[in-house]
């Protein structure tokens, strides 16, 4: 009886494989089925193509920035890089008249100059033949973040993409292929890897301080019922039309640098799973009048790496839960954890016992990066988050004025942006295991560790 039932188990999952097969997987780029996995093909350099990984350009006296998209998240960009010494602001850019007119006035209330005006859908294009500009700051919605970074790259100019950076695995491919071509640094605007919290116990991990720390979680978490109607409602729609973690970045970014995703490691495959939409399908009934929500409520992504650690992320918009991003770190000898509240164990010190408030508190600090020591209060005075997103503009100011490679490359931009294509191709083949892209093509390990470039 025994050998019968696994028999049968045997002919199922066989079944199992081979209706797999005969589906056709649906993916921006060409795919295919190896050894019970989906891999998606990784296309060659083109001729003139090399590896930008560690990627330096030549310094910059003056960083000349153009801004496109000043809706919402590009206007108060406009507003931190006042604060930033060696930056000029040359161009503003947006489909809306009316939000170049409050952009500019917002300068010149502050004594700069005004910007040159650029407006309509595809503005952008004229901005980017200027010769006068180094740096492309993108906070568009979405769907357009590649196209604009692709047209900045090609006519010589530095890429910085508003998360996610692109949508889909060829849109990525699109973006590393662009950079390593052109020579231009493309990289993400994710501000949340300059979370105070983030930045010190990614410093504590790489000094050894949690031992070897094997999983990590991250999520975005966020009740968004107030913005669908008003704030973002291209947002709404996209999750309306597209299963998947369609926000990933938020927590992915953090727990990569810790795990030194390709400078060290690679995220190896991924597989997803997620529940029904039933408030996302409520919130589509009411503001769409359509029955379909193909975004699930909680979608979970679990992600293995080459050396066999593991990355958990989560994506919830509809729950009227509070938000949090996770940042939890596990390692053979101490832990931390973001949200609900910060908490740290570290073996060394205390046993297995969280660290007493105080105790944590000034560890936290002594483990801050130098930079942030000197600059952390004018960062929490400019704000931004709570300063995180003013250290992100003045890292990437910094970087560029002195020559150094960039905190976050254009591979990053392609991998924590691929986990949403990713999830989705899971998702719809039964959670079946993804061969997530090394869009270094073979250089994940040439680095050692991730570090923060100082002249």
């Amino acid at each position: 009886m025994k050998h019968l039932f696994m028999g049968c188990v045997a002919v199922c999952l066989m079944a199992m494989v081979s209706c797999t097969k005969e589906k056709e997987i649906v993916s921006s780029v060409p795919a295919h089925i190896e050894d019970g996995m989906i891999v998606l093909d990784t296309p060659e350099r083109e001729p003139g193509q090399e590896s930008a990984l560690g990627m330096t350009c030549a310094p910059l006296d003056t960083v000349h920035v153009a801004f496109v998209g000043i809706g919402g998240r590009g206007y108060w960009a406009v507003d931190r890089y006042t604060n930033i010494e060696g930056v000029k602001i040359v161009a503003l850019c947006d489909a809306k008249q009316e939000r170049v007119d409050l952009t500019n006035k917002m300068l010149t209330d502050k004594g700069w100059p005004a910007a040159d005006e650029y407006v309509g859908d595809e503005a952008y294009k004229e901005l980017c033949q200027r010769e006068d500009v180094d740096l492309v700051y993108i906070a568009t919605d979405w769907l357009d973040h590649t196209n604009i970074a692709v047209c900045a790259m090609e006519n010589g100019h530095h890429a910085a993409i508003e998360v996610p950076s692109a949508m889909t695995i060829d849109e990525c491919w699109r973006l590393v292929n662009a950079s390593e071509k052109s020579r231009c640094h493309c990289t993400i605007l994710e501000n949340c890897c300059y979370d105070f919290f983030e930045m010190s116990t990614l410093n504590m991990a790489q000094q050894g301080l949690f031992g070897e720390v094997y999983h990590v979680e991250g999520a975005y978490i966020h009740y968004l019922a107030e913005d669908w109607s008003y704030s973002e409602p291209w947002r709404l729609d996209y999750n309306i039309a597209n299963r998947g973690d369609n926000y990933p970045t938020h927590g992915l970014g953090p727990i990569c640098q810790v795990l030194n995703i390709h400078r060290g490691d690679k995220m190896d495959y991924l597989v997803a799973m997620d529940t029904p939409s039933y408030n996302g399908l409520k919130v589509a009934k009411e503001l769409r009048d359509t029955t379909v929500c193909a975004d699930g409520d909680h979608t979970i992504s679990l992600i293995q790496t080459a050396k066999r650690k593991v990355i958990e992320v989560q994506h919830n918009v509809y729950a009227p839960r509070p938000y949090s991003r996770m940042h939890q770190l596990t390692g053979t000898d101490g832990f931390a954890n973001k949200y609900p509240i910060e908490q740290l164990t570290v073996k060394s010190m205390n046993g297995h016992d969280e660290l007493a408030a105080g105790v944590k508190d000034s560890l936290l600090q002594a483990y801050r990066p130098e930079f942030v020591k000197d600059i952390e209060a004018k960062a929490r005075e400019v704000g931004g988050h709570g300063g995180m997103d003013f250290l992100m503009d003045y890292r990437l100011v910094y970087c560029l004025r002195n020559g150094l490679p960039l905190d976050e490359d254009v591979y990053d931009c392609a991998e924590w942006s691929s986990v949403q294509e990713l999830s989705r191709i899971s998702l719809e083949n039964g959670s079946m295991p993804v061969k997530v892209p090394d869009f270094t093509r073979g250089d994940w390990d040439k680095i050692d560790g991730f570090h923060y470039a100082m002249k």
